[in-house]
């Protein structure tokens, strides 16, 4: 760990001004910094000031007590010449009255919401009563930073838009894609943002566009059920302007945006596109249990929604609280929140966990026209962001297909499960897996939608990885000491005969063939395709299908597999370059709709040409894929069924080539390479084929 820490305040007592309310936060002026917090029922705002993270004694305390200091629900000051890197907290008088939703405690030190940067200290205590002291000790709590955001140099570096249609994206978690000893990144930057831009030539020569990386807003990796296993994904949110501290090698205060910073640049001068994963949907602070770190302490009711009882939280994340983000106060944090990434960090896009908490009220009801979901939609400074959401909560709300708005794009998760669910082998899965195959028209069904706004998966952090799908048939989470019964039991797997790690070479290449299979129906189906970190290589998590809690092997990338499963990786590699290259699998409206004056670009069939088997019991399905003023045609052949199946071949007015064949080692050809001549092709079982020929 690198140590540089400048321009520590001097312990002196700084000169005062009464300051303003906007903006909220602190703010560096040539003057000094303006302090600015949101707090409608306290009756007394203190600011603690420190020259360290690990001081438990401010060395200046501001109480915010005149009338200039206190601006109808705002409290602020001008603290004169206080320098860049100060660190502070609040404290913040009130009454404590659950009952009432009032949870005010001035013995807690807490974080400003619209803090830039978090330092941690090394004793650090989420859970401890400082009324049980003998003293206040904020060596203890965290601290915010007085961040000048103006201060870097971006040099030419401008945000990335790709199209959604020509958009590859991988989701990866920041520590994970780094952190096994075996990626070759020195010691200290291991699991770093200076760590993940080591590794963008890998994503490069892979054909990804955008990466889109798990929570790094600052969050509490102490915030697990057990307290003894650490969150290791991240979604325990705690300053929602901050970069995670965690990930960062140098522990200079300063540098904590900076290395974010350094980062994007990377990845932008390599003209890919980095997207958040944004958890506006809850916080780390838990329910009436749980520890008061920032917003209980600052105006409880306005930013959770709250029972009728007033004491208890309701709970639509499964996380203890929810937030409640249609209060005018709570969706202007957001909203600053979202354009800070994008103008001070150059960040190109977010996708929202559990987006559909976002469209309740502060009842926890579903409203039909949700003002900050509609906020996001229409920000001119979110113009050219990728905004993607996770259309459903834990509280039973499924807005996949319905989600509002017209610029929003959606995981779909109906895509992952009919997909596996086909493969697999499940009877009456035949329709669904052909809309999801096609884009999805049943699902997006607007006018003028772009099929490209379904976000397709297979896997992503939340379940199996591609590898444990083909080879567990059960979840295996007891390492996270909640005796299996965390994660989800509906995950579509099959191991193919043998639970876990096998010799079995038979049933090996059996899981292998699936793995390719999926791939090709991720990265040749209609929709932008996301794969998850590690798919490529066969990453494994041991049949363990929710690690936020293992910060280990067990989750880290490990980069031997990257050799081990080289040919996998080739694969994977062909796939993207093919579908970029190819108009067809960028095309802007659904294959199924027809133009104006034209015909629809897909043809269903079955083993027999236009005989597609819709029944109950099919696993078989061909389609044919042309544009009417395209270069090219495709046949897809696709054997779900246990044994091989005879598919009859389209007549053209040139040769058929077949391009891909994931049954074999080698599964994708050059075109022009691999003729066919005949008017039928077997597909062995559990397999598919893709042929290629020109169109005129």
């Amino acid at each position: 760990m690198e140590t540089s820490i400048k321009n520590r305040p001097k312990v002196k007592n700084y000169a005062v001004a009464a300051g303003d309310p906007n903006p909220l936060g602190a703010t560096v002026l040539k003057s000094g910094v303006n302090f600015s917090l949101y707090s409608k029922s306290a009756t007394l705002v203190e600011l603690c000031l420190f020259t360290g993270v690990d001081e438990a004694v401010p060395f200046q305390v501001i109480p915010l007590n005149s009338s200039g200091n206190h601006s109808f629900h705002y409290w602020h000051v001008l603290v004169k010449d206080l320098p860049v890197g100060a660190l502070y907290g609040y404290r913040v008088h009130g009454p404590f009255e659950p009952s009432a939703g009032l949870r005010f405690d001035a013995t807690k030190l807490l974080l400003d919401p619209y803090a830039r940067a978090v330092v941690t200290p090394k004793a650090y205590n989420r859970i401890i009563n400082p009324s049980e002291q003998l003293e206040i000790d904020f060596s203890l709590s965290m601290k915010g930073v007085v961040v000048d955001p103006t201060a870097y140099n971006w040099g030419q570096d401008r945000h990335i838009y790709h199209p959604y249609s020509k958009s590859v994206i991988y989701e990866l978690h920041l520590r994970g894609f780094t952190r096994h000893p075996n990626s070759g990144i020195t010691k200290s930057r291991l699991g770093t943002y200076a760590g993940i831009v080591k590794k963008i030539p890998y994503l490069k020569k892979m054909g990804i566009t955008t990466v889109e990386l798990m929570p790094v807003t600052q969050f509490d990796p102490r915030d697990v059920v057990n307290g003894v296993l650490t969150n290791y994904w991240g979604y325990s949110p705690l300053a929602f302007f901050a970069p995670h501290n965690g990930y960062c090698y140098c522990d200079d205060p300063h540098m904590i945006a900076d290395e974010f910073r350094n980062m994007v640049k990377a990845f932008h001068k390599a003209n890919m596109e980095v997207i958040l994963d944004v958890v506006f949907n809850h916080t780390t602070e838990g329910n009436e249990s749980g520890p008061t770190l920032s917003f209980k302490g600052l105006e409880n009711e306005t930013y959770y929604i709250l029972s009728q009882e007033k004491e208890y939280y309701m709970n639509y994340t499964g996380c203890g609280n929810t937030l409640n983000t249609n209060h005018s106060v709570v969706r202007r944090l957001i909203m600053d929140a979202l354009r800070r990434w994008v103008v001070e960090m150059h960040v190109d896009g977010f996708r929202f966990d559990l987006a559909s908490i976002m469209s309740r009220d502060q009842h926890g009801n579903p409203m039909e026209n949700p003002p900050i979901l509609w906020e996001i939609e229409s920000d001119p400074i979110l113009a050219n962001t990728k905004i993607i959401a996770e259309a459903w909560d834990a509280g039973g709300l499924y807005q996949v297909g319905s989600f509002v708005g017209d610029k929003w794009a959606e995981w779909n998760g109906r895509f992952r499960d009919d997909i596996r669910r086909f493969l697999r082998g499940d009877k009456g899965a035949v329709g669904d897996f052909a809309n999801r195959i096609a884009g999805s028209p049943d699902l997006y069904n607007k006018p003028f939608r772009d099929p490209n706004r379904s976000i397709n998966m297979i896997t992503c952090h939340d379940g199996f990885t591609l590898n444990d799908l083909v080879s567990y048939n059960n979840k295996h989470n007891e390492a996270n000491g909640e005796q299996n019964r965390d994660g989800s039991n509906d995950n579509y797997s099959w191991n193919h005969g043998v639970e876990g790690l096998t010799d079995d070479l038979e049933i090996e290449a059996l899981r292998l063939r699936q793995i390719k299979n999926y791939m090709v129906l991720l990265l040749l189906s209609q929709g932008t395709p996301m794969i998850s970190m590690g798919d490529e290589v066969r990453r494994t998590q041991k049949g363990n299908n929710n690690t936020y809690c293992q910060d280990n092997e067990l989750s880290w990338f490990d980069w031997d597999l990257v050799e081990k499963n080289h040919a996998l990786l080739e694969f994977v590699d062909h796939l993207i370059k093919f579908n970029k290259s190819q108009k067809i699998f960028r095309m802007e409206r659904f294959w199924s709709e027809k133009p104006e004056r034209g015909k629809e670009c897909i043809t269903w069939h079955g083993t027999g040409l236009f005989q597609p088997d819709w029944s109950f019991h099919s696993h078989a399905l061909a389609y044919q894929l042309k544009e009417e003023f395209g270069d090219y045609q495709y046949h897809f052949m696709i054997n779900a069924w246990n044994e091989p199946l005879v598919f009859d071949i389209p007549s053209t007015d040139h040769r058929w080539y077949k391009i891909i064949d994931t049954c074999g080692e080698s599964s994708f050809w050059k075109f022009g390479t691999r003729q066919i001549d005949s008017k039928n092709l077997k597909v062995k079982e559990k397999s598919i084929v893709v042929l290629m020929s020109k169109l005129y």
